[in-house]
């Protein structure tokens, strides 16, 4: 049996080797069986499971398939990629439809019916195992087996048409009543798989997903309030009271709250809500409390910040309140802040709140036999299963999928795995990371332009956000790439360096058809999200090590980190900005996401900008603007301004900036660093 180094073992040797001894033997991965019975591992030449190059694909649109229908499809996937890659789901997204498919290089084959995918690669899977509709967390549990048992995940109803002709699936295991919670099937996962999983990927993903409903507040709503001014401080925090009376006579009144200014991410804000009817009291509660449950019809995306609820963007929430019957007067009193539109109906809205299997990334899953969970961090007893897991697996683990809760989730979540040395890839709407995963590509080294001559002007390096979050790059940054005024104006591109092995066909693409205004920076926070202050301060340095060698070999100079604890933003520790500037070797690094920017010299020799984040294009000049006051012309100043990627294309900054003077320089993260070290050490 060959010697199997552990993870530790390869990430401090591999420092010292050298990245030409890495990459003669980086392509070589393990074949997918187990070894002793033991759990199965990659050869440790790379972080993430390889698989054989497709000879051809089977290519289906699922725009328009049924949900359970996508999950039989990207399990079979799955189950037929641990042989060899066969099969590509496209789902709507960002990009256009055939964008990445006809950058892979792979012959494909275009099907119309889904099922006629199924029926071709049926006798390569085992059998199917059915979840129970009943408790949805089963598809999770039946993800893992699938991976286990090389089968399908299915409906009772769809497994049942498996059964029979023409596919002849034999029923694996059904799931219907085995459980009565999502704890208890999570924990007797753990207990019965886990041992049999690959330990090298962690997985968390949700099981389900809401029913999408069209979008915008639909006309029959009134609007009783919205905020007509940016607020992004709680300055607006009050007790706000409406009027319901007008919306009696129905069988119920339908109180919504929705996003005044949807392209910047202050939603509102919700903190306690009281409704009164003919001078008495009928529903009382805060947010994410038992005594919330009971009115609260429509959660939709919204989401959790400690003891409030809130929603951004396009997300939404609906309460429904039932008056006694001869009710003549109803008042609500909503404690609230921030961007808030407020309305009511009595007419009964449809709700978003039908769960649907949520079959996206499962090939990727079940590819590589992980364990899949959904554990919210924010909820003691799943947190501590969570931990529990996180403490068996080597450091430099990584959390491939997203976390409950969204910004809570996130803030909490990468907080967590932090702690535990598991670096977090945001991949839950990451596509066919089973070709993407398994197909090489030509990325050819760039030489950068040349640095411009440093002047007292103001330096401005614009920041785009998102490029930890590999299904960002995968589906959003692609239609930004496409933008036709890309390379007009000089743009930071954070991407993922973990690309180089999770898709080597888009990260390739970008560096083969960035201009020179386009530059590609690591991060947040370096090979994989992390938050560098909680991370234990014995295995930091194997992710700072990490992250140089795969930023080597993309090329790669500059480096973005977020590091927040408790969801606040902290500089880093003299030991971490060492472990940076030691092991990364950046020209430079911007930091977090703050309400200004700053420069300074690390150590005398490292350029660290702390970002000013925007929501929109207006907050982009906005920011520059402001934090260019008082500049009197006779020195350089150096302004980091974070772009937010899900709002702000390159057409928009093209347009918005063209405004800004002579006296402005917009550039790209390397030259801002390289002025900035030589202004500042021209200073002494």
């Amino acid at each position: 049996m060959p010697y199997e180094m552990s993870r530790r073992e390869f990430l401090q040797i591999g420092s010292l080797l050298g990245a030409s001894l890495l990459a003669s033997s980086y392509w070589q991965a393990a074949g997918a069986s187990y070894r002793g019975g033991q759990p199965h591992r990659w050869v440790r030449s790379r972080e993430l499971p390889s698989f054989k190059r497709p000879h051809h694909l089977d290519y289906i649109d699922a725009t328009d398939v049924d949900p359970d229908v996508q999950l039989v499809l990207t399990t079979m996937q799955g189950a037929v990629a641990q042989e060899r890659p066969a099969i590509y789901v496209w789902f709507p997204t960002n990009e256009p439809n055939h964008a990445w498919i006809d950058t892979l290089g792979v012959p494909y084959t275009e099907h119309t019916d889904p099922w006629e995918v199924i029926r071709k690669h049926s006798s390569k899977v085992k059998g199917v195992i059915v979840y129970d509709p009943g408790l949805m967390d089963t598809i999770n549990v039946a993800t893992t087996l699938a991976g286990l048992q090389r089968a399908v995940v299915a409906s009772p109803q769809i497994a049942q048409e498996l059964s029979g002709e023409p596919y002849n699936l034999p029923i694996i295991d059904d799931l219907r009543g085995r459980f009565t919670s999502k704890l208890e099937a999570y924990q007797w996962q753990y207990d019965h798989l886990w041992p049999r999983c690959n330990h090298d990927v962690l997985t968390g993903i949700s099981p389900s997903q809401r029913r999408s409903l069209p979008p915008g507040i639909p006309p029959y709503y009134t609007t009783l309030a919205q905020v007509t001014t940016h607020v992004h401080d709680s300055s607006n925090r009050g007790v706000y009271e409406f009027d319901l009376t007008p919306f009696l006579g129905g069988e119920a009144v339908y109180l919504r709250f929705d996003d005044a200014f949807t392209d910047d991410g202050w939603g509102p804000s919700v903190q306690h809500v009281t409704v009164i009817a003919d001078g008495q009291t009928i529903a009382d509660f805060q947010p994410f409390t038992d005594a919330e449950a009971q009115y609260l019809y429509d959660s939709d995306g919204s989401s959790r910040d400690g003891s409030h609820r809130f929603a951004d963007g396009n997300r939404y929430f609906v309460y429904r309140f039932v008056p006694p019957q001869g009710t003549t007067s109803l008042t609500a009193r909503v404690e609230m802040w921030n961007e808030y539109k407020v309305s009511a109906t009595s007419t009964t809205p449809p709700t978003s709140d039908v769960l649907l299997p949520f079959p996206r990334f499962r090939d990727y899953i079940v590819a590589a036999r992980t364990m899949v969970f959904w554990l919210d961090p924010n909820v003691d007893a799943e947190r501590e299963l969570f931990v529990r897991i996180m403490s068996e697996v080597d450091p430099y683990t990584p959390y491939m999928g997203w976390f409950a809760q969204d910004v809570a989730g996130e803030f909490s979540g990468t907080q967590l795995c932090s702690e535990h040395s598991v670096y977090v890839l945001a991949a839950d709407f990451f596509d066919n990371g089973t070709v993407f995963g398994a197909v090489r590509a030509p990325m050819p080294p760039r030489r950068p332009p040349t640095k411009p001559t440093l002047e007292n002007k103001i330096y401005v390096a614009l920041v785009m956000s998102e490029g930890d979050n590999i299904q960002y790059d995968q589906h959003r940054m692609r239609q930004l790439w496409d933008d036709p005024n890309r390379g007009k104006i000089p743009i930071n591109w954070t991407v993922n360096p973990i690309l180089f092995e999770a898709a080597p066909t888009i990260i390739g693409y970008y560096l083969r058809t960035a201009t020179d205004n386009d530059l590609l920076m690591a991060g947040p926070s370096g090979a994989g999200y992390i938050n560098p202050t909680p991370w234990p301060d014995d295995t930091f340095r194997i992710y700072t090590h990490a992250t140089y060698r795969y930023m080597h070999r993309l090329g790669m100079n500059t480096v973005y980190v977020l590091n927040r604890v408790n969801g606040r933003s902290v500089e880093l520790s003299a030991s971490e900005r060492r472990a940076y500037i030691e092991d990364v070797k950046p020209e430079g690094i911007m930091l977090n996401w703050d309400a200004r920017t700053a420069m300074q010299l690390l150590d005398g020799t490292t350029p660290q900008g702390t970002v000013r984040g925007t929501g929109n294009a207006a907050d982009v000049l906005r920011a520059i603007t402001e934090e260019s006051q008082g500049w009197d012309g006779s020195s350089p100043l150096f302004l980091s301004i974070g772009v937010l990627a899900w709002n702000v294309t390159p057409t928009d900054l093209v347009n918005t900036l063209s405004t800004l003077g002579p006296e402005y320089q917009i550039v790209r993260a390397d030259h801002f660093f390289e002025l900035a070290r030589q202004y500042y050490q021209s200073r002494g």
